[in-house]
């Protein structure tokens, strides 16, 4: 855990969250400021500072958090479709130095997106 890591600090349970879904390397819960009606943060448990810095040996990890993604997906009615953003580094948007994907839907998607 990196102490000062928002997404940690949640796993921790140190910050409360409105967690739908946790396993023992995965954590799914709602985006405090959601951008769709269906706006959820999936997370691996342990720090990963962004995509960049996933190694071969995260295959597992990968396929999980995929996993979880479209279960949450299925959950959450999100048959029309969906989609999965992260963002690398400050000029792409990521906010929080710790690896998230966002799992959107509920609505209609334009593209390309901002």
């Amino acid at each position: 855990m990196h102490e000062r890591c928002l997404f940690c600090r949640i796993v921790a349970g140190e910050i409360p969250a409105d967690i739908i879904h946790e396993d023992d390397l995965v954590l799914a819960f709602r985006d405090i400021n959601p951008q769709a009606p269906t706006h959820v943060l999936v997370i691996p448990k342990h720090h990963i500072d962004s995509a960049a810095d996933i190694g071969p040996t995260d295959g597992d990890l990968l396929a999980r958090l995929w996993a979880t993604i479209a279960d949450v997906a299925d959950r959450e009615g999100l048959s029309r479709g969906w989609r999965v953003v992260t963002n690398v580094g400050r000029d792409a948007g990521q906010s929080v130095e710790h690896l998230h994907l966002h799992l959107l839907g509920g609505r209609p998607m334009a593209w390309p997106p901002g």
